[in-house]
């Protein structure tokens, strides 16, 4: 079934939104929960808010990229679920990623006036990136994968993969920096 489709199903209150939301996202949804959570029963809980989430949004929303959606809806619950249940507790992996990010990345807590511009800068630097740098980019620092994970699935060493994404968080900053975003 096609995204619009799916998304008429949800502003015509149908029930059929969530079985064909889980059949044609579920997997993708799971896998950006549990790159996050690593476990199996908060990723799934996760999923499962997500199509609550969804149903609850649509209307008023109209999402042209339902991935892209469902996506963000994950991520920031399953973001969420990581703040509140491991407050004391340090995930090794999220935190890995954390840091890395730290000197190339704005982080919540810093105080950006024009979101919007952001958004724009951020996505005009990553539509800029070569399709193999912008895949390892996107994979590590949106869904949370880990470096031996990229590196098997490109199958090329981890050093490679920790050398791109090094280069390119380098080349992160010194955009964000030319837009006259500095961190």
């Amino acid at each position: 079934m096609e995204d619009h489709d799916i998304v008429t199903l949800y502003w015509d209150r149908s029930e059929a939104a969530i079985r064909e939301t889980e059949q044609k996202y579920g997997k993708y949804c799971y896998t950006i929960a549990y790159n996050i959570l690593y476990s199996h029963e908060d990723a799934e809980e996760c999923v499962n808010d997500t199509y609550v989430k969804a149903w609850d949004t649509m209307p008023p929303e109209r999402p042209t990229r339902l991935s892209a959606y469902l996506g963000t809806i994950t991520r920031n619950i399953a973001l969420n679920r990581y703040a509140h249940d491991r407050a004391q507790k340090r995930n090794i992996h999220l935190t890995e990623v954390y840091d890395e990010a730290a000197d190339a990345f704005p982080m919540p807590e810093k105080d950006l006036s024009d979101e919007l511009m952001l958004k724009e800068v951020i996505n005009g630097f990553v539509a800029s990136l070569e399709k193999e740098t912008r895949i390892i980019f996107v994979r590590r620092y949106w869904y949370f994968s880990s470096v031996k994970d990229i590196a098997k699935d490109y199958k090329i060493p981890e050093g490679t993969v920790k050398s791109i994404l090094s280069r390119t968080r380098k080349r992160f900053k010194e955009h964000l920096e030319k837009e006259g975003i500095h961190l």
